[in-house]
């Protein structure tokens, strides 16, 4: 039986589902082998336009597809931001109603909890001021910080270069030309365009009766299309970014091991509408975005590869949307623009959602 693999452009880190019970969720049994299939009918030609699906495995040994081409062409690494028009900025800037911003982002220090073997430390300097030295005659005294971690902790955006498909990432770019320990040779986060457009808060808490929605809740075409309809919301559309709201971060500090292990999330329908749709980035209150446990168990983040390596569908993870829950509010007009380090795979974010 073949496992399906996912790349971690990290440290050489690679996770496949039989890795899961390290990550802390409890192991499953695997599935009785199927009997003998019938030769498969040979895929359909791809298509040009519309989200990228994987193909339905026809057995335990189907193949995997790994490449799925950009719409936008070959040298494209801006993936589903390339959605983001002049007019859908200006469309958005009309949300703002109050005047009220508020930010995202989940402070990050060394106890946020994090994916393993991911650790974030930070160690605060004054350099040659020992002994209480100054510098210069106005006798100025400052003080400077060295970051010694992982960029994926606390609130975060994964680029396009962060999960693929059997060591291959977006828009068919194969792994060996894509990472290098120095940084990404392509898909690097500096390529993320300013992100300026509408966000769509959908309030599963609300939708569901739960504080938090119980680990293992998938979210998929039906619980979206209810979430909208329950919030009035107009419909979601292309350009738009999508914030779950799940109250999963309040178990931070409280239960980290639940945290971080486990938790309700988007499911693989749920990953294929949204992307038919264009947005440009899904996002939520929970470290993965995604459901855990999957809800196929041999599984391993195929949401992300939905998103990342089949559409190029920004992951936006612990982002937190609270505060407008509290005040009512489910859609506004939301920037982000993540630190241009070159060749940086993911980037520490602190998004502004104005209302």
């Amino acid at each position: 039986m073949q496992l399906r693999t996912v790349v971690f452009a990290f440290a050489g880190l690679t996770v496949s589902s039989s890795a899961w019970s390290q990550a802390g969720a409890p192991p499953k049994a695997a599935p009785p082998a199927a009997a003998p299939q019938k030769p498969a009918t040979p895929a359909a030609a791809p298509q040009k336009t519309g989200p990228a699906t994987p193909p339905k495995p026809a057995g335990p040994a189907a193949a995997i597809k790994s490449c799925y081409p950009s719409k936008w062409g070959p040298t494209d690494q801006k993936g589903a931001a390339n959605n983001i028009t002049q007019a859908k900025t200006l469309e958005a800037a009309k949300l703002i109603k109050r005047g009220k911003s508020i930010r995202m982002g989940i402070e990050t220090n060394s106890k946020t909890p994090a994916f393993a073997p991911r650790t974030f430390s930070i160690t605060v300097l004054a350099p040659g001021q020992e002994y209480g030295r100054t510098v210069g005659a106005t006798k100025t005294s400052y003080h400077d910080d060295i970051i010694n971690g992982w960029v994926g902790i606390g609130s975060q955006i994964d680029g396009l270069g962060h999960v693929g498909i059997d060591g291959v990432y977006y828009n068919c770019s194969k792994g060996a030309d894509v990472i290098a320990t120095g940084g990404l040779k392509k898909l690097g986060i500096e390529n993320v365009p300013p992100i300026a457009t509408r966000a769509v808060i959908l309030d599963m808490t609300g939708l569901l009766g739960q504080k938090p929605v119980a680990e293992g809740t998938a979210f998929n075409k039906a619980q979206i299309e209810a979430a909208i309809k329950k919030q009035k919301l107009s419909p979601i559309t292309q350009g738009d970014v999508v914030i779950f709201y799940t109250g999963w971060s309040q178990l931070i500090g409280k239960d980290d091991k639940r945290y971080g292990t486990v938790e309700p999330g988007l499911g693989i329908e749920g990953a294929q509408y949204l992307a038919s749709l264009g947005v440009v980035a899904v996002g939520a209150d929970s470290w993965a975005v995604e459901v855990l446990p999957p809800e196929r168990p041999n599984d391993a983040f195929h949401v992300h590869q939905i998103l990342l390596a089949m559409n190029g569908v920004y992951i936006l993870e612990n982002v937190d949307a609270a505060e407008a829950v509290a005040d009512g509010v489910y859609e506004g007009f939301f920037t982000l623009g993540p630190s241009r380090v070159t060749g940086a795979v993911q980037s520490i974010i602190n998004p502004i959602l104005v209302y």
